[in-house]
């Protein structure tokens, strides 16, 4: 009982309203040297001070009174998105309290300012949200909830050690995922920014008649059933199904480029999962291909009920060794792996003409067994630079180099057009938007 009594005790800490009594104090009996009258008064007035703060301190130690817990709206973090933890504290002091509540936050964060200041009326619970985006995938470790309770009276301050820390793994970017996914079941992926291509042909693949709606193809028109339903019905066409997609990540030292606090492997990894979620609604086969100074780990093309799951638990770990990429060990294994003709999406990214001639001859050869598409970044930083006005020669030196390097990444998309690759030069915040316009473009048009 002792024991328990003084650990209560142990947690008391006085208040800034606390040292700021203790001072006047102290200025007032040093005052009653020169005016001995205020001898008595000081005396009456430390007294009761001390008993307000012996009452504040038995009333704050009784019992454990205080609750604070996180409620996270997922189960693990999303990364390079906005998520919400809701932190719900209940008081349960039969009389009210303020509080300030410090949430101990992963260090990946770096915020050292955490606070939530409120007041409680008694058995009240109440509940604070709070954003956090993480900027990389990985476990980020949650430490212990610390409440800092006040009465009224405010002279005293107990400190509350909430619940034990935890873990929560920060994902692939999943709120987007799902978010490409909703819309790809409703086929509203044109809400995103999803072009409308249009079918040149269309499968003989009959699946269903339907009404008209703005964008089918009137040659379609079934004229029978309009006259029998007295509104536009058409013939709906279903594409081919079960083709193999393969993401191929580049992991190598290239892909460690910042971009808005990602790395271009964190949007690539993104895009790939996205890709991969909404090539399995459309019935096709995903797969997935991680490679860097040797290939590090395949997932088969297949429709198997927990592929998804394979290729986000695949895409969690997938991290750059700083490593130059090996295209030939990449042109090897698929060689070995993927015996039927496949899409091929590559997230790479190359800076120079030279880097990309490098590596073409294997570009070269994967494209005379499979669909490649070349997927690779836009430099923000440089169009920023080459859009901004020259007001001085060392200004005109910079951008005549910015337009030497613009020049040479378009110049990039030529040379793979020539050899019939196709590709995508997009910005990282554009990437799953356009990579996903390209799919559903070849998909549209059966150029697998």
């Amino acid at each position: 009982m002792v024991s328990v009594w003084w650990n209560s005790v142990r947690r008391i800490r006085f208040t800034n309203r606390t040292y700021g009594i203790a001072i006047f104090l102290i200025l007032g009996f040093i005052a009653s040297y020169l005016f001995p009258s205020m001898y008595p008064f000081m005396v009456t007035l430390a007294w009761l001070s001390l008993f307000a703060f012996i009452a504040d301190t038995y009333i704050l130690s009784r019992h454990q009174a205080i609750d604070a817990v996180r409620i996270p709206k997922y189960q693990r973090l999303s990364n390079g998105d906005v998520n919400t933890i809701v932190l719900e504290i209940e008081n349960r002091y039969t009389f009210p309290v303020d509080v300030t509540v410090v949430d101990e936050l992963p260090f990946q964060f770096q915020i050292r300012n955490f606070e939530i200041n409120t007041n409680l009326i008694s058995g009240e619970r109440r509940q604070f949200s709070y954003e956090l985006r993480p900027l990389e995938r990985g476990e980020y470790q949650f430490g212990r909830i610390h409440a800092f309770v006040t009465t009224k009276l405010g002279l005293s301050e107990k400190h509350y050690k909430l619940h034990d820390g935890f873990q929560m793994a920060c994902y692939p970017s999943f709120i987007k995922l799902r978010q490409y996914e909703l819309l790809a079941i409703s086929n509203r992926l044109s809400d995103l920014g999803m072009k409308k291509i249009r079918k040149v042909g269309h499968s003989t693949e009959f699946e269903q008649i339907k009404e008209y709606v703005q964008g089918d193809d009137i040659r379609t028109i079934n004229w029978k059933a309009t006259a029998r339903k007295s509104q536009l019905m058409v013939n709906h066409y279903r594409d081919e199904r079960a083709q193999q997609v393969y993401c191929i990540v580049d992991m190598g030292r290239i892909m460690k480029m910042p971009f808005d606090g990602l790395s271009l492997l964190d949007y690539a990894v993104n895009a790939s999962l996205v890709l991969g979620h909404v090539a399995w609604i459309k019935q096709d086969k995903p797969g997935l291909i991680t490679f860097s100074n040797s290939v590090h780990q395949t997932v088969a093309a297949d429709r198997k009920g927990n592929q998804l799951l394979r290729l986000q638990e695949t895409l969690y770990n997938a991290a750059s060794n700083f490593e130059e990429s090996n295209y030939e060990a990449l042109l090897t294994r698929l060689r070995h792996k993927v015996t039927q003709r496949s899409l091929l999406l590559l997230f790479t990214n190359f800076e120079t003409l030279n880097g990309l001639k490098r590596q073409l001859k294997y570009l070269r050869r994967m494209a005379s067994q499979h669909l490649v598409v070349v997927i690779f970044f836009e430099n923000t930083e440089l169009n920023d630079l080459l859009h901004s006005k020259a007001d001085s020669t060392f200004k005109m030196y910079e951008q005549t180099i910015a337009q030497k390097f613009d020049y040479e990444k378009r110049q990039i998309t030529k040379e793979l057009r020539q050899y019939g690759i196709l590709s995508i030069y997009t910005s990282p915040q554009q990437l799953t938007v356009n990579t996903l316009n390209k799919y559903l473009e070849i998909k549209t048009r059966g150029l697998i």
